[in-house]
């Protein structure tokens, strides 16, 4: 069933309507509404980078998945709701039996990366943000890469780190031993530098 089919005939949506579309890979599921993931050219290549980076160093050292556009259904608080980040790490041992589910997760992820668009509202982020975080998601990665920054939140650290260019990302506990100069994600820079702003 397309789409534009499911939206002719529902109102309100749920995690199954949003397996059985076509296109679903292109929305997250709110509050029964289907919205649209934003992603331009520029933040689809730096979150392809990211996790190009991530994939490289689990071949080396297999400690778990990395995962690009999965879905989650691991809200407590909104069991109905999906989201999509741009990147994700489940470390091995949390699923069943290992085993990949075939339709959304259910379980948080380890790690998530969100790179932002320039449609992304800054109440919209720090949703995301809360959310994950409140579902058990232990790192969150926000990329901009309009200002080429990359803000760290701890699930259990009451702090939250401002990465800039000459930074380098850590994955900390989650992936320990893996380390990313920060520019090393993002395309070289236009001359005379871009404006920093924390979202």
């Amino acid at each position: 069933m397309s789409t534009a089919e499911v939206r002719e005939s529902k109102n309100f949506y749920t995690p199954e309507d949003l397996l059985a579309m076509a296109n679903g890979d292109d929305y997250e599921l709110v509050d029964g509404q289907l919205v649209e993931r934003n992603m331009g050219t520029k933040s689809s290549w730096v979150s392809t980078q990211v996790g190009h980076r991530i994939q490289s160093f689990v071949d080396l050292h297999p400690v778990g998945w990395l995962l690009t556009e999965a879905s989650y259904q691991c809200f407590p608080d909104a069991p109905a709701k999906v989201r999509r980040p741009d990147v994700s790490f489940i470390r091995f041992g949390r699923l069943e039996d290992e085993e990949l589910p075939d339709g959304h997760c259910p379980i948080a992820p380890d790690l998530v990366v969100e790179v932002t668009s320039p449609r992304d509202t800054h109440d919209e982020v720090a949703e995301k943000i809360e959310e994950y975080l409140s579902a058990g998601v232990s790192l969150v990665w926000i990329v901009n890469p309009h200002t080429r920054t990359v803000l760290v939140y701890r699930k259990d650290l009451d702090t939250v780190s401002f990465l800039h260019e000459a930074d380098e990302l850590s994955g900390e506990d989650v992936l320990p031993g893996f380390r990313c100069p920060v520019r090393a994600v993002f395309p070289p820079a236009k001359s005379g530098g871009e404006k920093e702003s924390p979202l």
